[in-house]
């Protein structure tokens, strides 16, 4: 092959090579977000150190719905980020009675949450603000959530959790 056909094929070789590179970059860190997940609050569905993308852009065209698991920095503490569960949207009254979820006072169907992480305490209700959301950890019994430190505003809220890749053996969507 002539010195002149290899240096072309090299160059297309190389452009296509910075284009992925470019376009992967773009994803990841303008719509999804790798996160590795910290603690066992989320359990049964997301295990200490599993790993996650997180969509960064889909809150832009719809709305926050109740069962999203949402990724958003922590109230107390806007340095770390936390994952947890939307039960209460804005407006509603939220309250825990023997660990029943209750929204404006109809029992919440969850069933994503298995009886074993259930807990059978009673907290306070809550009506929640416009622009917040009333959060839960899945893990009951293990988690610090909107039971203990109050409602999410929609600001801190950056991601929806949509894709377990790591460990392989839970490679797949999140429900």
């Amino acid at each position: 092959m002539p010195p002149s056909r290899r240096f072309f094929e090299m160059r297309y070789w190389l452009r296509d090579l910075i284009l992925s590179l470019l376009l992967a970059f773009v994803v990841i860190f303008f719509l999804y977000q790798p996160v590795q997940v910290e603690g066992t609050s989320m359990l049964p569905r997301l295990s200490n150190h599993e790993r996650i993308l997180v969509n960064k852009f889909i809150y832009r065209f719809e709305a926050i719905q109740r069962g999203d698991i949402v990724v958003f920095w922590f109230p107390l503490d806007p340095s770390k980020s936390y994952i947890k569960r939307v039960v209460g949207l804005p407006g509603e009254r939220v309250s825990v009675v023997d660990g029943q979820v209750l929204i404006d006072g109809k029992v919440l169907r969850e069933p994503y949450l298995p009886a074993r992480f259930s807990d059978h305490e009673t907290y306070s209700p809550v009506l929640v603000d416009p622009g917040h959301f009333y959060v839960l950890g899945d893990h009951r019994e293990s988690s610090n959530d909107s039971r203990v430190w109050g409602t999410v505003e929609r600001r801190s809220i950056y991601g929806k959790a949509v894709f377990v890749y790591w460990p392989f053996s839970e490679f797949g969507p999140v429900e």
